[in-house]
């Protein structure tokens, strides 16, 4: 009959300890290759992020600034630049707020850029479709023809400032001329009607030989309701 081997005790406690250590080593191992790919990741997300900072919204992805619906039954297309005074003047006179309140959701007006009137003009236009990509056009708009300021780089970031625009965003968008083949599109459409002069009127593919009163625009929407 064979002797049972008495257990070891010193032996028995060197294997806990291999254990033991073998335990940790995989513990560390697993938290090492998660603090991994955490890094990994982010490096990913960075990587991306930093391609696309600071690139150009792709020309379909700004839309037109526009009030009323598209299925309005008339759409009237102002051609129109910041620097020029009788877009101003058609502006603050209100014909536009008076004919929505007269129509409402029969009229869609929409705003085109025709910046031809002054050297500054063009980079006002960007400003104005910067403001745009961040849905805040039109307080932009009113603001520049309301206050009688400049056209300079400083003065339009000050007015995005002053209308709450995220102003880094602001300016990275009108230094990269981020807008600029937005601009150019509508100008593009502007020499298409042979547009001479700002602003300009095309009424559901009409252009309007001069800039309309309250009066001739009312009946000229009329007329378009009627047929």
């Amino acid at each position: 009959m064979s002797k049972k081997r008495k257990k070891d005790p010193q032996r028995a406690s060197r294997q806990r300890k291999r254990q033991l250590a073998k335990a940790k080593a995989r513990q560390r191992r697993r938290l090492l290759y998660s603090v991994l790919g955490v890094a990994g990741l982010l490096l990913i997300v960075f990587v991306i992020w930093n391609a696309n900072a600071g690139k150009a919204p792709a020309l379909q992805d700004i839309p037109d600034p526009v009030v009323g619906p598209a299925s309005a039954p008339v759409q009237i297309l102002e051609f129109s630049d910041f620097g020029c005074p009788s877009c101003r003047a058609w502006h603050n006179a209100s014909i536009q707020q008076a004919i929505e309140k007269r129509f409402g959701d029969q009229v869609q007006f929409v705003w085109k850029d025709f910046p031809i009137i002054t050297a500054q003009s063009p980079l006002a236009a960007e400003a104005g479709q910067c403001a745009n990509v961040q849905g805040a056009f039109w307080p932009y708009h009113d603001y520049i023809y309301e206050n009688l300021g400049g056209l300079d780089r400083s003065s339009l970031s000050r007015y995005a400032q002053s209308v709450g625009l995220d102003i880094a965003a602001f300016d990275t968008c009108l230094d990269g001329h981020q807008t600029r083949d937005k601009v150019a599109e509508n100008l593009r459409l502007a020499r298409s009607y042979n547009l001479r002069g700002a602003p300009s009127f095309v009424v559901n593919g009409k252009v309007l030989p001069a800039p309309p009163d309250y009066n001739q625009l009312a009946a000229i929407i009329e007329n378009e309701l009627a047929n």
